[in-house]
């Protein structure tokens, strides 16, 4: 019998249309994002659907790719097909707490967008950044930045791809000298700050205020977090891990082996985007590896998981 996880994307993964046919076609995806819209007090399928501005904007991002992703997991789920176990890269880790019934989504989609408010005022705009370093090492990347008192690693996302955050003027100066150590390219991310770096500690200290007012629930699936590849099973860790995530590193490549080890043999990434998928091609082949970013691709991978 194989044991399932779902795995949320993070930002970067949004692009308009996203999650339409979803609203258009299920029930449930409609009741999430018209329930999102209400609470939020302005249009998430206006937000999703249609070209605009703001949905490259972090506040609005996060809110639209939570939305998004619980809307497509509630029609999933609706067929019978639920996780043993799940993880989110950043933003992520909250749709993969409410698929292990960690949270309602009616706190989900508030708390996020006060995460997306607090890191979009976290720094002015323009001053940070961040940036893919491909084909180095984690230790090789970390060689290079660890001096760096402004630059610091974001993202262990997979084998050969590593990303860095900080100010931008040393981000700049941190791109030669990643060069010079053997990386094959260095791409500067369209990103409106830097992330998951100490300059958003202050984001997610008022964070935790917003957090304080979620009514937990006891976790029915593990979930694997972000800040140190752990498994969870214990709700009342899950604040202050989801705190410390704002400004730390994101161990992505470290929680699939996490769940690797712990027998999850079948990944299914949900959202808009394959970029989880791509990780996992560069982390381990062995495992079953489907994604779901439309109705049509959700009926496929049903069939291929009842098989």
């Amino acid at each position: 019998m194989s044991k399932i996880a779902f795995l949320y994307p993070g930002q970067g993964a949004q692009k308009v249309g996203m999650g339409q046919d979803f609203y258009e076609q299920s029930g449930y995806a409609k009741e999430i994002y018209d329930e999102a819209s209400s609470m939020l007090g302005f249009d998430l399928c206006s937000l999703c659907f249609e070209e605009n501005e703001r949905l490259n904007r972090t506040d609005y991002t996060q809110a639209a790719l939570v939305t998004t992703c619980i809307a497509m997991t509630k029609e999933l789920m609706s067929h019978g097909v639920v996780p043993d176990m799940t993880a989110g890269l950043s933003l992520g880790e909250y749709c993969a707490i409410w698929a292990a019934k960690g949270m309602n989504f009616s706190d989900a989609i508030k708390t996020i967008w006060e995460r997306g408010r607090l890191m979009h005022s976290a720094v002015p705009d323009g001053s940070g950044s961040m940036a893919a370093v491909l084909g180095l090492t984690a230790e090789q990347v970390e060689a290079v930045v660890d001096p760096l008192t402004q630059v610091s690693v974001a993202n262990y996302n997979c084998p050969g791809q590593i990303v860095i955050t900080g100010k931008k003027i040393a981000i700049e100066e941190a791109i030669p000298a990643l060069k010079e150590a053997g990386a094959k390219r260095v791409l500067p991310l369209q990103v409106s700050g830097p992330f998951h770096s100490p300059y958003l500690c202050e984001a997610g200290e008022k964070l935790a205020d917003a957090l304080d007012q979620v009514a937990w629930m006891p976790l029915q699936i593990p979930y694997v977090t972000n800040v140190n590849a752990e498994v969870i099973n214990d709700i009342t860790l899950t604040k202050d891990l989801l705190v410390k995530q704002v400004s730390s590193s994101v161990m992505w490549e470290q929680s699939i082996r996490k769940m690797i080890a712990e027998g999850i043999d079948t990944f299914i990434e949900i959202g808009p985007g394959k970029t989880l998928s791509g990780f996992m091609r560069k982390i381990d082949r062995s495992v079953k590896m489907f994604r779901i970013g439309t109705m049509e691709e959700m009926k496929k991978v049903i069939k291929q998981i009842e098989e």
